[in-house]
């Protein structure tokens, strides 16, 4: 019998697609004392690498400077399924883990093309507007370099 998780892999292509429409994922970085410390964060995805905007201080950007190696998370929910039995009831969903190496820029051209996609894709109704120079000092960049992705399914 294959495994569960064999079973229900899912394509690159599913994998892109679902990086392309979660809107908020969980990035996992690695603290001092040796534990995980997850984010969720709101993120876009393109050309391999995971984009993630933020303060340009703070304990995730200090670990991430400490420790490139990261773990992101992102799922698709897409419903419940009912069982009679509370043991058998579950949900429809997509989902996808990356690993990989993460950097942070607060270089001008890469923030206002990220920060660009990020509007794209939460707030389109604002596509064209300037960012405030006060948010433009503060505002740092993730980039996480896809170095492995897996993705799974159940519906």
């Amino acid at each position: 019998m294959q495994p569960r998780m064999l079973k229900h892999q899912l394509s690159e292509a599913e994998i892109d697609d679902v990086l392309s429409r979660a809107s908020i994922g969980h990035l996992s970085t690695v603290g001092p004392d040796g534990y995980p410390y997850v984010t969720p964060v709101h993120f876009v995805h393109k050309d391999g690498v995971i984009y993630i905007h933020g303060a340009i201080k703070g304990q995730r950007n200090n670990y991430i400077k400490e420790n490139p190696k990261v773990s992101f998370a992102a799922a698709l929910e897409e419903g419940l399924i009912d069982a009679p039995e509370p043991c058998d009831t579950n949900t429809r969903f997509k989902s996808v883990v990356v690993k990989g190496d993460a950097s942070i820029t607060n270089e001008k051209d890469t923030k206002l093309l990220v920060l660009d996609l990020i509007v794209k894709k939460y707030t389109p109704q604002h596509i064209g507007k300037t960012f405030p120079d006060e948010a433009m000092k503060i505002t740092g960049i993730t980039a996480i370099k896809i170095l492995a992705k897996t993705g799974k399914y159940y519906t």
